[in-house]
């Protein structure tokens, strides 16, 4: 099917590329187009809240087009599984971004719509755009995106998101395609502005389902290093295995303005579901009572072992299939005041957040003394056990923000959970310099706290994990050709909550403290442009938190206008590096990335050559990746056991249609 849609895409691209003139924008008499990327413009709820209203034009720059970490809806650095769209985690430290109750699933966080960040639009005529991306590898992302306003003070949108990818590594297994992932997105948003302007309402849903095949990654327990070289060749060890998540938001915020900026009313509404469940319907019964060698862990098979994987150290429930699931459900309501003027901002609330999940795994251990042996053998019996619970919560907080201008500012946050966790964060900027202090005591997530699995359970109550971190840096543009950014901070964690090498959660006795800077600096020398990002952190006193040293993303290209300005080009080579450290394992079983000590993450950079085009309303883009594979290592990896993508053509293009 997925390769039916891609078909049909392509088709319709390329007839509409053929005839263009089929979807002009609309002109006047002078041949002058009065709808374009000026006449579409957008807004985001936290301006509007904080008394900013000005909304500005789309982007419609060449900016980063082909690079991966901007085809999501988060271009920060992550750590995943070697294809696009799989199970990630950030590769530099973050903090949770709420305290309190919190589920603590969050493979696939970077590829939802944030319910809380999505681009309301204001259009003096219908928007639509494509956005398209096709890979050598099975890479495939794609969203089109349709927006208008009913009337001047109603706007209404809608988008569709789809990412694909094949295995790379390992056989298909018999009967399955090659596929991966399969990930579905839908957003609906709306924003309202009375005629009297005194009342603003942001509304929006979103829907995302996810499946991820699972392999293990490639299996090296009874063979060489050299199984890192075959990819689809190469053993896993999982052939049945698969990961769904399944997520849906509801998000809701009205203003009111008592006095004018001065005063302001609102409200939010907040309702989020997400479903994960692991399966394997295919477990093989040999694995049943030997010990499990671990190689995150440097184990090798005793002469014993006849298994194929070391991710299920024991059976709970059922030898012959697996199927856990987790169901989080979260309400969450929000009243609070705010206002703003010249010379300040302010923002007081409390919120009120309902909370409860339910675990559950099935069962035919138990009952193998009343079912025949035949049917336990075949795997068509089954029961399920299940624990549920939930919480309710009540939080105050607000910020303060005092300005002049734009040379100089001072902000405070604080955030405060009844008889439980709290954040605390304060800012002084003048000009581009800045210093910030925060504080952050927060319990551990639900699936830290409990897990209920046919081959994990725990139950650990702990104390709260407190980060304390001071930063400072300058964001300064020098000249007319020049602009950086340097940032530093220390960070202290106390109590930190992490998964061990057994993939179990476990609480560090000391602090983790590391410090870390970064740079990022553009230059350009007429067309000539230098894009670079470089960072550094010390983690000598953080055992538990795995960063690399060095993390190097460089570009050097060519811009400007060709065929009197009927094209804009940019051609040029970018580069992405991270130095050698032990990268977190992945484990599927629980969706959690882990702590090891057994498989380094070389250090090895990934080359490649790009063209980004823009043709009036269309920007398109070519690239090859991975350039230099072969030239050094035969592979390198992106987690343990997951080698990362090798060379590959991908072609993209982002469609803009203003009527």
């Amino acid at each position: 099917m997925k390769r039916k849609l891609s078909a049909f895409i392509l088709l319709v691209l390329s007839l509409l590329l053929v005839d263009t003139d089929a979807f002009a924008q609309i002109i006047d008499d002078t041949t002058k187009a009065i709808y374009g990327p000026k006449t579409v413009l957008k807004l985001y709820e936290q301006d509007v809240l904080e008394g900013r209203y000005t909304a500005v034009p789309i982007d419609t720059t060449l900016d980063n087009l082909h690079n991966e970490r901007y085809w999501y809806n988060d271009t920060a650095f992550y750590q995943h599984l070697g294809n696009i769209g799989t199970a990630s985690t950030p590769m530099l430290f973050r903090a949770p971004d709420k305290i309190g109750v919190r589920l603590g699933k969050n493979i696939f966080d970077r590829y939802a719509y944030d319910p809380h960040k999505i681009n309301y639009y204001d259009t003096r005529s219908p928007y639509t755009h494509l956005k398209y991306v096709q890979g050598g590898n099975g890479e495939q992302v794609f969203e089109v995106l349709h927006t208008r306003n009913i009337n001047p003070h109603w706007n209404f949108g809608l988008a569709y998101q789809i990412l694909s990818a094949d295995q790379q590594i390992g056989p298909g297994s018999q009967g399955r395609s090659k596929g991966i992932l399969d990930n579905q997105a839908i957003k609906a948003f709306t924003h309202y502005r009375s005629e009297n302007e005194k009342y603003d309402l942001f509304f929006n849903y979103n829907f995302m389902k996810v499946e991820q095949i699972e392999t293990g990654g490639i299996d090296t327990t009874s063979t060489s290093a050299i199984e890192f070289e075959r990819f689809e060749e190469a053993p896993v060890y999982l052939t049945q295995a698969s990961n769904e998540e399944s997520r849906n938001n509801l998000h809701l915020t009205q203003i009111y303005r008592l006095a004018k900026e001065n005063l302001k009313v609102y409200h939010t509404l907040d309702y989020y579901r997400q479903r994960n469940e692991f399966v394997d319907d295919a477990i093989p019964a040999t694995l049943i009572g030997d010990k499990q060698p671990n190689p995150i862990r440097g184990e090798k098979p005793d002469s014993t072992f006849k298994g194929t994987t070391y991710l299920y150290p024991t059976f709970r429930y059922s030898t012959g299939r697996t199927s856990d699931a987790t169901q989080y459900k979260e309400l969450e309501n929000t009243f609070g005041l705010t206002g703003n003027n010249k010379l300040s901002s302010y923002k007081a609330y409390i919120k009120l957040r309902n909370t409860g999940i339910t675990y559950s795994a099935i069962d035919s251990i138990d009952t193998a003394s009343q079912i025949p042996d035949s049917l336990l053998a075949a795997g068509n019996v089954f029961k399920t056990v299940s624990s549920s619970g939930n919480n309710d919560q009540v939080f105050i907080g607000g910020d303060i923000r005092l300005f002049y201008k734009e040379l100089a500012e001072l902000t405070g946050v604080a955030e405060y959970q009844l008889a439980g966790d709290y954040r605390i964060k304060g800012m002084a900027r003048i000009g581009g310099a800045y210093g910030s202090l925060e504080r952050m005591s927060f319990s551990q997530s639900l699936v830290q706290r409990f897990m209920l699995s046919n081959h994990y359970t725990w139950l650990h109550d702990r104390d709260n994990i407190v980060i304390n971190r001071i930063g400072a840096g300058l964001h300064q543009k020098i000249g007319k050709r020049q602009h950086i950014k340097l940032d530093g901070h220390f960070t202290k964690v106390e109590r930190w909550v992490y998964f061990n090498e057994e993939a179990l959660p476990a609480q560090a006795t000391g602090d983790q403290d590391f410090w870390g800077v970064s740079v990022a600096h553009k230059i350009n020398f007429g067309p000539l442009h230098f894009d670079n990002y470089v960072a550094y952190h010390n983690t000598d006193e953080a055992n538990y938190i795995r960063i690399p040293d060095w993390l190097v993303e460089s570009k050097v290209y060519l811009q400007g206008p060709l065929f009197r300005n009927a094209l804009f080009l940019q051609v040029g080579v970018q580069g992405t590096y991270a130095s050698a450290y032990y990268g977190y394992g992945y484990m599927p079983v629980t969706q959690q990335f882990f702590v090891q000590d057994a498989y380094t993450v070389q250090g090895y950079p990934v080359a490649e050559v790009f063209l980004n085009a823009d043709i009036k309303t269309v920007n398109v883009f070519l690239k090859m990746s991975h350039i230099n594979q072969g030239l050094s290592d035969p592979y390198y990896f992106q987690t343990p056991l997951y080698p990362g993508m090798r060379r590959s053509f991908v072609f993209g293009l982002t469609w803009r249609f203003f009527d």
